[in-house]
């Protein structure tokens, strides 16, 4: 598409993953790196975000914001680079997965490092249940039926769902099993997530210097 791609980040955050994102799908982009604070609660910055909160996206007249979104409309934007599977089976786990780390997995994750700790009687109240549930349940996803979460080809549920498992193993918030470990490999190897990681890197040792 010819509209410019404006990508709003900071390099620690939660931006690496739409970073990573862009660089799979090939999109010329804009960045604006903003500090936490001031940048990300002034008042043009609100008139994106409500949230105050990056990342976000602007493509033309279109707005984006939540990683999980983001990753989805990129692809669906660039269907060129078919990082969105065929209809059936593959398509299905596309959307299984990519929902099932913006929800359960990253609640039972962050509640899990801030202590968050959810009774018997609690469990049918949180969307996740139990964080070992969903440590199973990540387990099935990365392991059942191919090497990527939509079978065997990489797509930008992979993107998503894999900087979560990258993070978790990264800072320790989700268990070493040799699945998520064997997963992350493979994801690793993908020049995309190299450079992404470079970029970003980058800007960090820019802002500390």
């Amino acid at each position: 598409m010819a509209e410019d791609l404006i990508f709003y980040t900071n390099p620690m955050s939660r931006g690496r993953m739409v970073r990573w994102m862009l660089e799979e799908v090939g999109a010329s982009y804009e960045t604006r790196v903003l500090g936490y604070g001031g940048d990300m609660k002034s008042a043009d910055y609100l008139a994106i975000n409500p949230m105050g909160k990056v990342p976000a996206i602007v493509h033309g007249e279109a707005v984006v914001t939540e990683v999980a979104a983001i990753c989805c409309y990129l692809a669906d934007t660039f269907p060129e680079v078919a990082l969105v599977p065929q209809r059936g089976r593959a398509r299905a786990a596309y959307y299984r997965w990519m929902f099932f780390a913006a929800g359960p997995l990253e609640a039972a994750v962050v509640n899990r490092a801030l202590g968050v700790a959810v009774s018997d009687e609690q469990t049918r109240m949180v969307g996740y249940g139990r964080y070992e549930t969903v440590m199973d349940a990540l387990e099935y996803a990365v392991s059942n039926g191919g090497d990527y979460i939509a079978g065997d080809r990489f797509s930008a549920a992979d993107v998503y769902v894999g900087s979560h498992v990258l993070w978790g193993l990264r800072f320790g918030s989700i268990d070493k099993r040799p699945a998520f470990e064997a997963y992350a490999a493979r994801l690793t190897e993908r020049p995309a997530y190299t450079r992404a990681g470079q970029i970003d890197d980058a800007l960090l040792a820019a802002a500390k210097a």
